[in-house]
């Protein structure tokens, strides 16, 4: 068990200085010119957007098996379940003025949250995890799209066309807001056919 947690550290750690490093342009162009000897000769063949909606789908993919494999969901809506009733309980209790029956769900208050706080730490393991795999993504795609800006255009819903560069949404760029999209709605395909919740 704490070997489990030691891993979880370490990958929240390692997730923390990529995202630290997404701030400093040399690393990210180091990271995104490595990446793109792998991804660049299969972006070429697609126009960018489709290659966005490619990389937000294989986001879907790895991130939904990684939750699956990560979070017992099962025991995460016991608890939550369990933490509603404890509430109606504790206001039915203040709301009757019953002070033994409130100093009785007090101590049991401490387990709950207990309870609660180790749900919220099984869900925040498996972020570090994705933004290990995710984060590179985002630097290779900034890097193609500062380094071959001729293929970078595209009609955004309710926004009509845009460079993927131009900001449609305060300081969200266009490329930013459609992998989003994209990877929200397949990753809602890929949960349902995995049978994982929501986070």
């Amino acid at each position: 068990m704490a070997k489990r947690s030691y891993g979880g550290i370490i990958a929240i750690i390692i997730a923390m200085i990529l995202i630290f490093s997404y701030s400093i342009p040399g690393v990210r162009d180091a990271v995104g010119g490595a990446i793109d000897v792998i991804f660049g000769p299969l972006a070429h063949n697609l126009p960018f957007y489709i290659f966005i909606v490619v990389l937000s789908t294989l986001t879907a993919v790895y991130s939904s098996i990684i939750q699956k494999y990560t979070i017992d969901y099962d025991k995460m809506q016991e608890t939550q379940e369990r933490m509603k009733v404890f509430q109606k309980e504790y206001r039915e209790a203040q709301l009757s003025g019953d002070e033994k029956r409130v100093k009785k769900l007090d101590a049991k208050r401490d387990k709950m949250m207990k309870d609660q706080l180790e749900m919220s730490q099984q869900q925040f393991k498996p972020m570090a995890y994705i933004l290990i795999l995710s984060v590179p993504i985002f630097f290779w795609l900034l890097y193609r799209l500062n380094n071959f800006p001729e293929n970078i255009g595209i009609t955004m819903p309710f926004f009509g066309p845009h460079l993927l560069s131009d900001f449609v949404l305060g300081p969200i760029p266009a490329w930013i807001l459609w992998y989003m999209i994209c990877s929200l709605t397949i990753s809602q395909v890929v949960r349902k056919s995995l049978n994982i919740g929501g986070i």
